[in-house]
């Protein structure tokens, strides 16, 4: 029988119990700002150095941590995929994400022996990675809203990129620029990398360089423009060829070139998108494969793929290999090492390629002014192919031409460039890229661009020899030797033009001070010189020690700019082809000048007024005005309605071939 006392002590255990219990509750619950809980629900090994929620969650069911985790991944993995209970999702998200901590554990180093074992972690982030978006219940369709897609795709993304940098520089270590190596299997441990280029069919040479798109930050581009997807970003830096001379027999007979060689180039710097293809077509069949076809596109002429029946965008970087160029080309040293007749300058035009060509897409053709190069359309081409519609229906070239010669010799050697370009491209001349070009013309790119779709008969022989009092028979040695440059048609494959800030008619500027001294430290080369010392002796009946300086026969691109220059004013009375339509983009310097009475700081506006335009747009600016933004959109806006004006059929440049899955 239990006592009084008795019953009183097991009572007070009870409640102490009870107390302990109350005080020791297994949940409890506090408040987090929202800020905290995106970073909880976001944030992850790639973005924090630190695992997921989502795999940590993983952790806890098979009773690890992340602290354990580090200092033993591999043991981790192991645990993970022999630990049953977990979903196919879970359980392939999180040993990609491990196999990231795993790959991101020894830094990058690839001079090192045990590069394959990199590799090899690479690969198996984006096996799982793989094997989670395509090969689960559930399509990326599916769970297009779930942030943990979102941190896979990145992982597959991220471990494509290092994976495709560290084959390249072992296998270029090894092989040199030997293409083979690019275009067999690559054997690299238990690995065996297809290697897939039939998509860039416009790249045969090996990379000198692979460079991440994403490491890239650049000053003086206003924007970066990428399309999300699938694949990594990478620019690869292909060798550059000489700029040289080459000419057609036209010009042959009065500029007799030194040198033979191509007058285009693509930009030597292409975006490239690169995607890993598992071998199988299950979900054991993939983890178990060590085969993959590494596959590369160029993301301007494809924009989706499909894999597994699943149509998935295609990753891309449309400025980085753009601005990697520009930053790399010296061209802000060497256009003014042109313009003074310095060693490592120019002497003839060059055409650059902004993209590999495609004979779908219309040409837009930029021409820069004076001491300037394609430097001058850094954000202008930049905006232009960042805008998808417009990327989508046209393809950029830039002419890069010397500014020191005189504007009817760069007209003539510009003509004949763009034309042999065209020819190589579509020697038939029936593609789309070959009609209705734009030209788009910076200062006296602009008044370039007005020549090449203007008629010359005699009036530019007349404004420049009739007052010379020359004979018939000397009259017609000239005419055989000059009429390359001063007689000439409308190129018929423009459409458009749009000046900007063009002296149409010359500029005061040129002839003021300033301009008289920037001219005298003009020096044209002796290369251009010595082609017309024949025109020097018939103008001077064969005594030429009658000039105080041959060059003086040869008038410089200043020379020509002056409001006072039979040339230009000349050049300003051409009809221009009825069948192009013309815009001017006109710079003005203070808001208060009547318009009329208004310059840029070089170029008057009367200068750059074109009657029958069929628009003006008059921007507060310097003379660099083609730069702003209010003159991009506005070229944005012309470019956008020639679209709309066009009657051709468009293409959706996003139509793709099936791709088998391996």
């Amino acid at each position: 029988m239990l006592t009084l006392y008795t019953m009183r002590t097991w009572m007070l255990l009870a409640g102490i119990c009870l107390s302990l219990l109350n005080g020791c509750a297994m949940v409890e619950v506090s408040s987090m700002r929202p800020t905290d809980y995106i970073a909880l629900q976001r944030g992850d090994i790639l973005t924090t150095n630190k695992l997921s929620s989502a795999t940590i969650d993983v952790l806890n069911v098979v009773d690890l941590d992340e602290a354990r985790c580090r200092k033993k991944v591999t043991e981790c993995i192991a645990a993970i995929k022999s630990t049953s209970g977990l979903t196919d999702e879970r359980r392939l998200s999180s040993l990609s994400e491990l196999w990231m901590l795993a790959a991101m554990s020894h830094p990058v180093q690839q001079s090192s022996t045990d590069v394959e074992a990199d590799i090899d972690a690479w690969l198996e982030v984006a096996r799982y990675a793989y094997a989670y978006l395509f090969f689960t219940g559930r399509t990326p369709g599916e769970r297009a809203f779930e942030d943990r897609q979102t941190q896979v795709k990145d992982y597959y993304n991220y471990a494509v990129q290092q994976a495709t940098i560290l084959l390249f520089h072992r296998q270029k270590t090894l092989y040199g620029t030997n293409p083979t190596w690019v275009t067999n299997e690559i054997q690299i441990g238990h690995w065996t990398v297809d290697v897939d280029r039939s998509n860039l069919k416009n790249v045969s040479q090996v990379p000198q360089e692979v460079i991440p798109a994403a490491t890239l930050r650049f000053n003086g581009l206003r924007s970066v423009y990428r399309r999300d997807g699938f694949g990594a970003e990478l620019v690869a830096v292909m060798p550059q060829a000489p700029l040289g001379d080459s000419m057609t027999t036209r010009l042959n007979k009065l500029l007799k070139p030194a040198k033979k060689t191509a007058v285009y180039s693509e930009m030597p710097s292409p975006e490239v998108t690169v995607m890993f293809r598992f071998v199988g077509f299950t979900l054991p069949e993939v983890l178990a494969t060590h085969h993959l076809q590494l596959a590369t596109y160029d993301p301007y002429m494809q924009s989706r793929v499909i894999i597994k029946d699943q149509t998935v965008p295609l990753a891309a970087n449309f400025t980085a290999g753009y601005g990697l160029w520009l930053a790399r080309s010296g061209f802000a040293t060497q256009s003014l090492r042109t313009l003074f007749g310095r060693s490592e300058g120019i002497t003839t035009p060059h055409v650059y390629l902004m993209q590999p060509y495609d004979p779908k897409r219309r040409i837009i053709v930029m021409l820069h002014g004076l001491a300037s190069s394609p430097e001058a359309w850094v954000n202008v081409a930049n905006e232009v192919l960042g805008d998808e519609a417009l990327r989508q229906h046209y393809q950029v070239w830039q002419v890069y031409y010397p500014t020191n010669a005189p504007i009817a010799y760069n007209l003539a050697l510009i003509r004949d460039a763009l034309d042999q370009t065209l020819q190589h491209f579509d020697p038939t001349g029936t593609a789309p890229a070959s009609k209705d070009m734009v030209l788009i013309g910076h200062s006296m790119g602009g008044v370039i661009s007005r020549l090449l779709v203007s008629t010359a008969q005699d009036q530019l022989w007349s404004a420049l020899f009739e007052k010379r009092h020359i004979d018939a028979d000397r009259l017609a040695k000239l005419h055989d030797r000059l009429d390359p440059l001063l007689t000439f048609k409308p190129m018929p494959n423009v459409e458009r033009v749009i000046f900007i800030a063009a002296p149409h008619r010359g500029t005061p500027f040129a002839s003021n001070t300033i301009g008289r001294w920037v001219g005298n430290l003009i020096k044209l080369p002796i290369s251009l010189l010595d082609r017309f010392d024949d025109v020097a002796q018939i103008l001077t009946e064969g005594n030429i020690n009658l000039l105080s300086g041959k060059d003086r026969m040869v008038p410089n691109s200043i020379d020509n700019l002056k409001d006072t220059d039979p040339f230009v004013r000349a050049a300003a009375t051409l009809p221009i082809s009825p069948e192009v339509k013309y815009h001017s983009i006109i710079a003005k310097r203070k808001a208060s000048t009547p318009l009329l009475d208004s310059d840029d700081g070089v170029v008057p506006y009367r200068s750059s007024h074109l009657d029958g335009a069929l628009s003006e747009k008059v921007i507060i600016s310097s003379h660099s005005v083609q730069d702003t933004p209010q003159s991009i959109l506005e070229i944005r806006r012309i470019l956008h309605e020639d679209l709309g004006d066009s009657d051709k059929v468009s293409f959706d440049r996003s139509e793709v071939g099936e791709h088998r899955d391996l």
